[in-house]
């Protein structure tokens, strides 16, 4: 028999299309069974007629198939990925507008002006929970890739709650080392580099290019350009000057201008964020605009049949690691990727062993292995610790006791939290709205 993948939330098109195109791309995986799920019949329809077309196309061998059941799309199953969101874009903007009104701004506020807003994360940590057990029962063997957010407290809960459970988070954050080595005018093709840390808080510690200290060239560039000069928008102020804080480079969501766009001082007020060109507010509403623009020319595309999908999504490799994980391990092509496992092996010095690391990942028939990395700076450690590891360790004690009263204590965390007053308002007014009634009976 194939390998049979699941996808959990398979409507989600665009990331089906480029699981696809990358499916396609790896022969060695020609045959196998892709299964569809989604509780969203239109969107699951459209996500499967666009893939169907697209590997036609090409001409691959792929057993495409779709449900609206989930225990029948793991049933069997050799891979699940999971990439549902399951309150939508939508419960997080109502969220953000209520943040805002309260005095809550974009800037290191990780659990409330953030895609992992703690009202977003409930209902992903019971589809997440959900997910494992019916995997547990009908697939035991079978690798979760978890790709949805909150890769970071998810990852932490599940291999905490499930140690049975084969589950690796992934994150295409780590990609920013190569829009850094393109400024540097440097082929990815032989960088080799270690980006340890925690999800969406992963440092450059080591890289290399033909084996030579890519950091000495980083410091002749910035010394020689003008920041402006950087074409990808990799090398800006806010970056260079953590850089040049704590003497590694932050990747991807680490000092980005979305996620969390950590830290919070560089946003203290609109003036200071305009002395280093942050503007995470437009960030996020073309976030949610170019990803209803998405959908719409997916809807588009998937109703007209004389459009050739592959000219709307070219096929080449999407850079995404799902694939390739899956291959390793199906043919035994050992590679070592970036991931997110416990942090069982002290991978990450510093970090709970019992906390999500970010890491490079041996990938194998044998399965996943962790690689230790070098420590981190004090100084960063220090922030890991308070930023990421203690909130998070806060909000799973208030999910698994149903605790209110350490939900509010999350919200007085988060670095725009003035008062207590203000903490209880932002809490009661998220709870209040209207499609809460089963995070409220939880939440007690």
């Amino acid at each position: 028999m194939g390998t049979k993948i699941s996808i959990i939330g398979a409507g989600s098109a665009v990331f089906s299309l480029s699981l696809i195109r990358d499916l396609c791309l790896t022969p060695s995986l020609r045959g196998s069974t892709i299964s569809f799920m989604d509780i969203d019949q239109d969107r699951l329809d459209a996500a499967y007629v666009l893939c169907k077309r697209y590997a036609e196309e090409v001409g691959i061998d792929l057993d495409l198939r779709k449900t609206t059941d989930r225990r029948e799309s793991l049933d069997g199953a050799d891979f699940a990925i999971n990439t549902a969101l399951v309150a939508g874009h939508q419960h997080m903007r109502d969220g953000f507008e209520i943040g805002l009104k309260h005095g809550y701004r974009f800037g290191g506020s990780y659990h409330i002006m953030h895609d992992e807003g703690f009202w977003i994360n409930y209902y992903q940590y019971r589809l997440f929970e959900s997910v494992v057990q019916d995997m547990l029962e009908l697939c035991p063997q079978a690798w979760l890739l978890l790709v949805a957010n909150p890769v970071l407290a998810g990852v932490t809960y599940i291999g905490r709650k499930y140690p049975k459970a084969k589950l690796v988070g992934l994150c295409h954050g780590f990609r920013g080392v190569y829009r850094l080595a393109r400024v540097l005018g440097l082929d990815s093709e032989h960088l080799t580099f270690e980006i340890p840390g925690v999800n969406h808080f992963v440092w450059l510690t080591k890289c290399y290019h033909k084996g030579e200290d890519v950091y000495p060239m980083l410091d002749r560039y910035l010394d020689e350009h003008a920041q402006t000069d950087d074409p990808y928008g990799e090398l800006r102020p806010k970056r260079v000057d953590l850089y040049r804080r704590f003497g590694i480079y932050p990747i991807g969501d680490t000092g980005g201008v979305g996620g969390g766009a950590w830290p919070w001082w560089y946003h203290t007020d609109a003036e200071t964020e305009k002395r280093w060109r942050e503007d995470p507010a437009s960030f996020w509403d073309g976030y949610f605009t170019r990803n209803a623009q998405r959908v719409a020319e997916i809807k588009r595309v998937a109703a007209d049949s004389s459009i050739r999908v592959t000219d709307f999504f070219p096929p080449r490799a999407s850079g995404e690691v799902m694939v390739a994980i899956i291959e390793s391990m199906v043919c035994d092509t050992p590679r070592v990727i970036i991931g997110n496992i416990l942090n069982s092996g002290g991978f990450v010095p510093g970090v709970p062993q019992d906390f999500e690391a970010e890491i490079p990942l041996l990938v194998s028939k044998r399965g996943i292995e962790g690689i230790q990395t070098s420590p981190l700076p004090d100084a960063v450690l220090s922030y890991v610790l308070i930023d990421r590891v203690g909130p998070v360790n806060l909000e799973l004690m208030a999910y698994d006791q149903g605790s209110k009263e350490l939900l509010l204590q999350l919200v007085m965390m988060d670095p725009w939290t003035r008062s207590e007053g203000q903490a209880r308002s932002l809490l009661d007014d998220i709870l209040a709205l209207p499609y809460h009634q089963e995070m409220r009976e939880h939440y007690r």
